[in-house]
C-alpha cells in the first residue's frame, strides 16, 4: 500500500533547502541555453542565449541553477528514484514565497543566475502544477524577475496548465527516464508513457503555434521560448543503448525537443527491480552524450552508431572513432578536397573544425601546421586523414591504433561493469500520439 509521508511544518527554510535541493540533484534536464529575456520595468535579471554560469559537483552534474523541488513528497514508487513513497527519508515541503525569496536573495548574492523547479507527485497533477506556475507569476509579477525559469512540466495536468507554464517559463520538460514501456511499467508502474508522450506533443504544439503567432505579431508572448527537454536514466533497467538513441531520435524529429539529457542511474535503495549496481554507469553515459552530439549535429544514424547485433556503445573508444574503425575504406579523407559531411566523419574535427578547415582552404592550400591552429584534435585526426593524397601519418595495425586512441582508464570509484554484449530480452517500444 503507498502511503505519503507527512512533513514537519516546524523546518526553517535552510533545513527545507537542505533536504529540497538534495532530492533534485539525480535530475540532470537542467541547462538554460536557447532564451532570451529582460527584466520588466524596475525589475531585475536576465536569460540570454548563453546561458547561466555552469558550476559542478563533485561527480559532475551541472548545476548551473537554483535547482530545488517543491516538494519531495511523491504517490509513486518509481524504483530508481530517492523521493519514491516507499523511500524512509525526511519529507518536507517549500511554500511559493519561500521559494521566490531564496531565489530572489540567492540572485541578487549573484549566487544563481536562474530556477530549476520540479517536484514530486503530492496530490493530483493540476495542483502540483498549479503550485509550479505560481512561483514562477509570482517572480516574474511582483518580483519583476527577468532571469531564467525553468519548471518540470507534470504529466497529467491540463493543457491549460501547460500553457500558461510557457509563458511565466523559459523551458519546460518532462522526464520520460525510461526507454521503453516494459522497463516504465516494471520500475514505474504508476506512471504513464502515453501521459508523458501526450504532454511532449502538446508542449511541441503550443511552442509551434507561438512561434507562428510572433512572425505575425511581435508583442505576442512567446511559449517557453528555450523549448523542452526530457531526462533518460541509463543502467536502471536492461535497454541497450540502441532503444536509447532510438527513443532519443524520435523525440527530436517529433516533437522539436531541445535536448535529450542522459543521467547515469545512481543506486540509492536496494530493490529487485533494479541490477546489481554499485556504481554509476558515468562512461556510459558519457558515449551516449557524444552518440547524440553525432545524431543532431554530425549526420550520423542511429543504426550506423548502434545495430547489427550491437546493442552498446563502444566503451574504450568515442563512437566517431568506431565508427571509423569499421569503415576503414572511407579512409583517409582528403581535407583539401573533401565536402564538409565527409570532413566531419574524421575523428579529432568537430563541426568548429569542418568549418575553419573549409574557409582555410578558399584563401591557401591547407598545409599540416595549420590544422592544429584551426583546433585540430591532432592525436586522432592524423590517422584518418590526408592532404592532396598524401596520409598525415602512415597507417599501422588496427589493434595498435586502438590502443592508442582508446580513452585512459578510469578511476576505480567511478568505473562501472560493462554491460552485456548478447540482445537484450525484446522490449515494447513506445506509441508515439
Amino acid at each position: 500500500m503507498i502511503t505519503i509521508h507527512l512533513y514537519s511544518a516546524s523546518m526553517d527554510v535552510g533545513e527545507k533547502l537542505d533536504i529540497l535541493a538534495a532530492s533534485a540533484r539525480y535530475d540532470a534536464s537542467c541547462a538554460s541555453s536557447g532564451s532570451r529575456r529582460g527584466p520588466a520595468s524596475g525589475g531585475f535579471g536576465a536569460a540570454t542565449p548563453a546561458g547561466v554560469c555552469h558550476s559542478f559537483t563533485g561527480d559532475g552534474r551541472c548545476v548551473s541553477l537554483l535547482k530545488i523541488l517543491y516538494s519531495n513528497q511523491c504517490r509513486y514508487d518509481c524504483a530508481y528514484c530517492a523521493n519514491r513513497t516507499s523511500a524512509d527519508i525526511r519529507r518536507t515541503a517549500f511554500t511559493v514565497d519561500e521559494i521566490v525569496a531564496l531565489t530572489v536573495s540567492f540572485y541578487r548574492r549573484n549566487y544563481i543566475e536562474g530556477l530549476f523547479l520540479s517536484s514530486g507527485i503530492f496530490s493530483d497533477p493540476d495542483i502540483v502544477m498549479g503550485r509550479l506556475i505560481t512561483v514562477a507569476k509570482t517572480l516574474r509579477q511582483r518580483e519583476k524577475f527577468g532571469g531564467y525559469i525553468h519548471l518540470k512540466t507534470i504529466p497529467g495536468c491540463s493543457p491549460s496548465q501547460m500553457r500558461e507554464a510557457g509563458l511565466w517559463a523559459d523551458r519546460l520538460s518532462v522526464n520520460i527516464e525510461l526507454p521503453s514501456v516494459s522497463s516504465l511499467t516494471r520500475l514505474a508502474p504508476q506512471k504513464s508513457g502515453t501521459e508523458i508522450l501526450l504532454a511532449m506533443r502538446n508542449m511541441h504544439d503550443m511552442e509551434s503555434e507561438s512561434l507562428r503567432d510572433s512572425n505575425t505579431m511581435r508583442s505576442a508572448p512567446r511559449f517557453a521560448p528555450a523549448g523542452q527537454s526530457t531526462q533518460l536514466v541509463v543502467g536502471a533497467s536492461p535497454d541497450g543503448d540502441d532503444a536509447i538513441l532510438r527513443l532519443a531520435g524520435s523525440l527530436y524529429s517529433r516533437y522539436g525537443l531541445r535536448r535529450v539529457y542522459y543521467s547515469a542511474f545512481v543506486p540509492v535503495s536496494s530493490d529487485p527491480r533494479l541490477p546489481p549496481s554499485s556504481t554509476p554507469p558515468l562512461r556510459r553515459e558519457h558515449r551516449l552524450y557524444q552518440a547524440d552530439w553525432l545524431l543532431r549535429f554530425y549526420g550520423f544514424e542511429v543504426r550506423e552508431l548502434v545495430g547489427e547485433g550491437r546493442n552498446f556503445l563502444e566503451g574504450d573508444i568515442d563512437p566517431k572513432t568506431a565508427w571509423a574503425f569499421r569503415h576503414p575504406d572511407f579512409y583517409p579523407i582528403d581535407l583539401r578536397s573533401a565536402a564538409y559531411e565527409k570532413i566531419l566523419r574524421v575523428p579529432g574535427i568537430g563541426v568548429t573544425g569542418a568549418r575553419r578547415i573549409l574557409g582555410a582552404r578558399r584563401t591557401s592550400t591547407l598545409k599540416a601546421e595549420d590544422l592544429p591552429k584551426l583546433g585540430i584534435a591532432m592525436k586522432r585526426a592524423r590517422w584518418f586523414a590526408s592532404l592532396g593524397g598524401k596520409p598525415l601519418e602512415a597507417p599501422v595495425d588496427p589493434e595498435r591504433l586502438a590502443a592508442i586512441l582508446a580513452d585512459p582508464p578510469m578511476a576505480p570509484e567511478a568505473r562501472e561493469s560493462a554491460p552485456a554484449g548478447g540482445i537484450p530480452s525484446p522490449q515494447l517500444e513506445f506509441s508515439f500520439p
